[in-house]
Parts: C-alpha cells; structure tokens; sequence
C-alpha cells in the first residue's frame, strides 16, 4: 500500500480494495483522534475552490478541515476572483497553489480536477468534474454501507434515477467493483450509464441494466436514488421526457427487505417522497454525517497527520 501523504484524490481508481478500507477504518476512529489532538492540522490551510454550486460538498470539506484544526481559504465565488477577468483554471491553480497545502476542486468540465492535480505541487482533491467523477462521495457511500449493513461484501445494490450525468454514481460503481456485490442499473433508456463505466465494472461483478424497479425491489440490500439531473441537459425537451421518471414511495418501502436502507447523494428534488424520511430504512441524513468522517479521514492521511 502506497503512502497517502501527498496523494491527489482524482479517481476512485487510483485506490486499491486495501487502500479504501483503510480510509474507512482511518473515519471509524477519526473523531476520536480530532478529540486527542484538536491541533492535528494546525497550520494547514485548504483552498475550496468551486465553479458549480455546492452546499454538501463545500460545507463537509470545511467543516472536515476546521475540526482538524486547520483553516480554509473558499473561493467558492468565482465571479469574486481573477477568472471574471479571464484568467484560465491553469494559472488560477498555480497562484491559488502558493497559498495553501492543498485544493478541493468542483468545475463543470470533465478532466479538470486532472489538470489541477497535474499543474499544483499541493495534493488536490476532486470534489467533481462535470458529469464524469466525485470519488469522495463514493468513499463516504461505501462507508455508509458498511456502517449500516455491517459490510459491502455479498449485497445487491440498485442505483436508480439519472446514471448517464451523475457521477456520484459512476464513481460509486467503479469502486463497488472492488468488492463481491450485484449491482443493478434501474433507469429509463435516456439516462442509461455511460458504456465505459459499465464495461469497466461489469469485467469485475455482475451488473443487469433494467428500467422497471419493481422488478428488483424485494431484491435489493442497498437502494442508491439519484435526481434527475436538470442542468446537465443540453436540450430541455429531453429533460421533460424522463422528468419524474422514478418516485420512491412508502408503497416501495414496504415491498423492501425489511433491513434494507435507501441512500441517496442529496440534494433531491421529487425522486424520494418526504413520507419516506420517516423510515428506518431511510439513511441520506446519516450519509452526511458519515462524509464528514470520511473527509476528515482523507485530509489527515493526506496532510500526513495520520498514517
């Protein structure tokens, strides 16, 4: 196992099976060890740069930082900054680099957390790139699951919803793929995964692609739903063409097992109805709280204030 001490997090590939749970092990004690050691991160300092609109994401990474005890810089305005005046991501990068120890990055073209990484001496972390990546949330999805079903190993999981523009769940199927589950894609025909990813992780575990959830409710372990993308649509009739496809409802709880649970990445929109909240198979609040573990995990093995 390589040192995380100075790693980018670009890909959820660029982690072997033994290198993950690791960091799931390193969130299980990690605010335990912030109590012992509030200064863990004293000095440090974590630019949050974002050119897309975040609330989870921004806000987890922040507070991550901060319980560590370190400080953050956020430059989640770009309007605010030297790319309102045409400055490109490479040179913004490279001035942004000299200020602190390392970068979340979020932008709408796929490829950019790349070429961040590629230009910054400072480990960069990709808090997702357009529609292709977010490996931190499927670092925390993976550890929901194994928090809430007591492992990852031998579960069938769904992901319903948008798979073609959500890389929540392109991230989160790569890294399924280190493990022994069946993964099924429930989406309409627009919206399928996009054929790389499924040829990637289709070598690696069993995957059926289907578009009729009632075929696979009374199946599933781990019930993943995702919105329906709005803004990722170049052309709005599409949208209104699988708009509300899939509604998760308390008649689909009941059909369930009954110690399955329902995750989802947030935000949603209509794709879960609020009756459902009320269930204990509903766990999206608790994914929160499990990804700020998980960030503040990866930003102590990557700042190297735990091995």
């Amino acid at each position: 196992m390589r040192p995380f001490k100075g790693r980018d997090v670009i890909s959820v590939l660029d982690f072997t099976r033994e290198e993950i749970d690791y960091i799931l092990d390193k969130a299980d004690s990690i605010m335990g060890l912030a109590s012992e050691n509030p200064d863990m991160l004293k000095g440090k300092v974590m630019a949050i740069l974002f050119f897309e609109p975040s609330t989870r994401t921004r806000v987890s990474f922040e507070t991550a930082m901060k319980r560590l005890g370190g400080a953050t810089v956020d430059m989640s305005e770009p309007r605010r900054t030297s790319i309102q005046k045409g400055e490109n991501l490479t040179d913004t990068i490279r001035v942004v680099d000299n200020y602190v120890d390392v970068i979340v990055i979020r932008h709408p073209l796929e490829g950019s957390a790349r070429l961040a990484a590629e230009v910054a001496r400072n480990p960069v972390i990709n808090g997702g790139s357009g529609a292709e990546e977010h490996p931190t949330q499927a670092l925390l999805d993976l550890y929901t699951i194994r928090k809430e079903k007591g492992r990852i190993d031998g579960l069938k999981i769904a992901f319903v919803g948008d798979l073609r523009y959500g890389r929540t769940v392109h991230s989160l199927s790569m890294a399924l793929s280190n493990y022994d589950v069946k993964l099924y894609l429930v989406s309409p025909e627009l919206l399928r995964m996009r054929r790389e990813v499924v040829e990637y992780t289709s070598k690696r575990i069993p995957v059926e692609e289907v578009d009729d959830l009632d075929e696979i409710i009374e199946e599933v372990d781990v019930l993943y739903v995702t919105r329906i993308q709005k803004e990722r649509f170049a052309d709005v009739s599409e949208y209104m063409k699988v708009k509300g496809s899939y509604r998760i409802t308390l008649d689909h709880v009941k059909r369930m097992k009954e110690d399955a649970i329902i995750m989802h990445p947030l935000p949603r929109v209509d794709e879960i109805d609020y009756s459902v909240d009320r269930t204990p198979q509903a766990k999206y609040f608790k994914q929160v709280y499990y990804g700020l573990l998980v960030r503040m995990s990866l930003l102590a093995l990557i700042l190297g204030a735990v091995e």
